[in-house]
């Protein structure tokens, strides 16, 4: 088996406004309350977890997955091998997830995760 999608994300100028249309729309629940008011989309049976948000000022919507990955640079090295772009280098939010952005050739933003959590 590949390496599966493990999250979604969904951005636009108006998150919160983008927040309110899924959530009516399929019914997901979404939590919000965190100070960058990033909305949490949270996982059901049979699907995966996602988060909805705004854009900085001047940034364009789009919407992104990510794959888990063992390890992220070696990840990122193939992709670059194989025609993507680094948007983002490894990074890593404590206590939530070790991450990384790429533009495969189409241009299209990919997001890899790493399986192991990061310490807080």
């Amino acid at each position: 088996m590949g390496q599966p999608v493990v999250h979604f994300e969904i951005t636009g100028p108006d998150g919160k406004a983008l927040q309110a249309f899924y959530s009516k729309l399929f019914g997901w629940k979404i939590d919000a309350n965190n100070p960058m008011q990033y909305g949490l989309v949270a996982p059901e049976e049979k699907s995966i977890g996602g988060g909805i948000s705004g854009v900085e000022p001047g940034g364009s919507p789009r919407v992104t997955i990510y794959m888990a990955v063992d390890k992220i640079d070696p990840a990122l090295a193939e992709a670059e091998k194989l025609g993507a772009k680094t948007v983002l280098p490894r990074t890593v939010l404590p206590g939530m997830v070790t991450m990384a952005l790429f533009a495969d050739p189409a241009g299209n933003i990919i997001g890899l995760v790493e399986n192991e959590m990061p310490p807080a």
